[in-house]
């Protein structure tokens, strides 16, 4: 019968134990959950890099496709560097509608 009660008072002791972690754990996050919520995300350095990427791959990719074109009709260079170039105005086109857009 001794037994049973140690058994009893160990799972109540435990029981506790749990439930106050819980506890902790559930205003834990409540407090990260407020302090999440203040910050906004930073967008400066997603457009700076989407401009980057723009700006450099908008000429690189037009001049792989033109040395494609040049290699298969044989009229290199002009059509690598038609195409660089017609990457290159449409990465600034892109540049400049994502800047020109106004903030929410």
């Amino acid at each position: 019968m001794a037994e049973k009660d140690n058994e009893r008072d160990s799972f109540l002791a435990e029981d506790a134990r749990l439930q106050s972690l819980d506890e902790r754990l559930q205003a834990a996050q409540r407090a990260e959950e407020a302090r999440s919520a203040k910050r906004k995300p930073r967008e400066g350095p997603n457009y700076a890099h989407r401009a980057v990427s723009e700006l450099i791959g908008g000429p690189v990719g037009g001049a792989v496709v033109g040395w494609f074109f040049d290699w298969l009709l044989g009229t290199y260079p002009w059509l690598m560097l038609s195409m660089m170039l017609l990457g290159f105005v449409v990465a600034v086109r892109n540049v400049y509608l994502m800047t020109s857009k106004r903030p929410d």
